[in-house]
């Protein structure tokens, strides 16, 4: 099939290059979100999809706005047979989705109609799921609730960060992707409606939502911390800064206070509402990430002194 990628951040990497070396179908080109500015100099930077498509002299298609007549003129000059998509972070219109024969079909981190939104795997980890996944389901105008091709499941390890639960859903989801493709192309996959119950939503994780709260019980702050590492980050206020926060560790020692620091000769521990924690790597404000025993070594904390 003439395949038209759509996607933006380095986790929708595994899957287009996936269909970039595949011999049953043809990338003709992606579309991904305009040049954004990084860096000190804030300098315009290509997305991680775009860069790789230029790797590959594939057309880059970077509309400001999904439904913008020029982009819809180039997409039915192109004239896909099917879309996929891959975390490309923008709603496409009713009159978007009609272009290609096939629709546009995404690949979205979660077992649907669990946590459909921005952010499922964030969600998951925070929620303690013991098991999550990734479906490919063709795009409606309803936010992630068109019916589904298939599905991958994946275990939640009891200390897996947000990102590296997402970098291997994001190699599985490629190869499911992938397959659906194939069938699509073949005749041989049908997509089934979600069922009704079930669904869940999982809203962006802003900067705010990362704060890490020492007055909720130690298992809820590690699932936190690791649920938004590394985006957007964890943090705690220390002496009016924040302290950025890597995962932490649970351990087995006397009660603190709710985010009461206690220094150790190997560990840095924290109160919470039931037992504490120990730091992980930290970074205070304009200095490198360290681990906690040489941060503590350098601010000293007081006897009583408190994260939060």
């Amino acid at each position: 099939m003439r395949l038209i990628f759509a996607g933006t951040p380095e986790v929708a990497l595994p899957s287009l290059r996936t269909l970039i070396d595949s011999a049953e179908h043809e990338v003709i080109a992606v579309v991904t979100r305009p040049d954004a500015p990084a860096g000190r100099g804030r300098t315009l930077h290509r997305s991680p999809v775009g860069a790789l498509a230029d790797e590959h002299g594939i057309e880059v298609l970077t509309p400001e706005k999904a439904g913008a007549p020029e982009f819809l003129d180039r997409l039915r000059e192109l004239e896909p047979d099917c879309c996929p998509v891959v975390a490309y972070g923008a709603m496409l219109p009713q009159r978007t989705l009609d272009i290609p024969r096939h629709g546009w079909v995404n690949l979205h981190f979660s077992l649907l109609p669990a946590w459909r939104g921005a952010a499922p795997v964030q969600a998951a980890v925070r929620a303690g799921d013991e098991v999550t996944g990734a479906s490919v389901f063709r795009i409606v105008k309803p936010m992630d609730a068109g019916p589904v091709f298939g599905v991958v499941t994946e275990t939640v390890r009891p200390t897996d960060t947000a990102g590296e639960l997402l970098e291997r859903l994001s190699i599985s989801g490629a190869a499911l992707l992938a397959a659906t493709m194939d069938g699509i192309a073949a005749g041989t996959v049908e997509a089934r409606p979600q069922p009704e119950d079930g669904v869940s939503y999982a809203g962006k994780v802003t900067v705010e939502d990362a704060k890490a709260d020492f007055g909720l019980p130690a298992l809820a702050v590690d699932r936190l911390v690791r649920s938004v590492t590394p985006e957007p980050g964890a943090w705690a206020e220390f002496r009016g800064e924040r302290l950025k926060l890597g995962p932490l560790t649970l351990v087995e020692a006397e009660t603190l206070p709710p985010g009461e620091l206690k220094v150790e000769r190997k560990r840095v521990l924290v109160g919470t509402a039931s037992s504490p924690v120990a730091l992980g790597e930290v970074q205070a404000q304009g200095k490198k990430r360290m681990a906690a025993t040489d941060w503590a070594r350098g601010v000293r904390p007081e006897q009583g002194e408190r994260l939060g």
